[in-house]
């Protein structure tokens, strides 16, 4: 540090705007008055972050005393603080929602038809189920084509063995053939109604014995989906019934429950 020469006491003022470490000493020979060491007020540089904390950097007010330094200051940095991100001001995102697309009410009549149409295929599918269920169970009965067989005491027999009756849907055509007695030698054919319909040929045919003129024998129904063929039971063999007969008939088997 330089050394200022007076010629009195008085200190400058300049020398005022430092502030001396130790007391000062004069001379005892002379007027000369050595000034100690004084520190140097430090310059304070603001650094300036991110977020806004502001760094200094001071002196720490410690003589270097080594040599050659003259009693020069030491000059000591503050590390800046270690950024967090608690220390960055907080920002709030506004949230974005998507817009809300418009929801299109449908008209009632839409959901009826849908149902109807729903309804519709559920039928569907159940009537072809249930044909083909029937179909199946037709197969193991009856067989192909369809054929039905049974045994009954009718008159025509010349022992006590029934004769054998089989009932044939052979290509829509019903045909009933008749072994008197179980005698195939003298088997009879009749025939029955055709069928015209689709897929008709799969409809099993079934006979039933019962007397619907009341003569004391027998005659033959010959049942064909829901529908009835009487045969009248004459001169040891059949015959179709007769349109005049038709009503009694139908009273008949109306009392009978057939």
């Amino acid at each position: 540090m330089p050394t200022f020469n007076t010629a009195d006491d008085i200190t400058p003022r300049s020398v005022l705007r430092h502030r001396p470490v130790s007391a000062t000493t004069a001379s005892s020979t002379g007027r000369r008055l050595t000034a100690a060491p004084v520190m140097q007020r430090a310059s304070r540089s603001r650094i300036t972050t991110a977020n806004t904390e502001e760094v200094d950097t001071v002196w720490d007010g410690e003589i270097d005393t080594r040599p050659g330094t003259q009693g020069s200051a030491r000059r000591t940095t503050v590390t800046p603080k270690a950024l967090t991100t608690s220390s960055y001001p907080k920002t709030t995102v506004p949230k974005t929602t998507a817009p809300k697309k418009a929801r299109h009410q449908a008209h009632p009549l839409l959901y009826l038809g849908v149902g109807m149409l729903v309804m519709l295929f559920l039928w569907t599918g159940l009537s072809a189920a249930s044909g083909w269920f029937n179909t199946i169970l037709d197969d193991i009965h009856y067989g192909r084509p369809r054929t039905f067989q049974t045994d009954a005491i009718v008159g025509h027999e010349q022992g006590s063995t029934p004769s054998h009756f089989i009932a044939i849907n052979l290509n829509r055509h019903i045909e009933i053939i008749e072994l008197p007695g179980g005698d195939a030698a003298h088997a009879r054919i009749y025939i029955g109604p055709q069928l015209v319909g689709e897929g008709d040929e799969l409809i099993p045919v079934t006979l039933k014995f019962v007397d619907v003129n009341g003569d004391k024998k027998p005659d033959m129904l010959v049942n064909v989906q829901g529908s009835r063929v009487v045969f009248i039971n004459e001169k040891g063999t059949f015959r179709m019934a007769q349109p005049a007969e038709r009503r009694q008939i139908e009273q008949t088997l109306q009392r009978s429950g057939d």
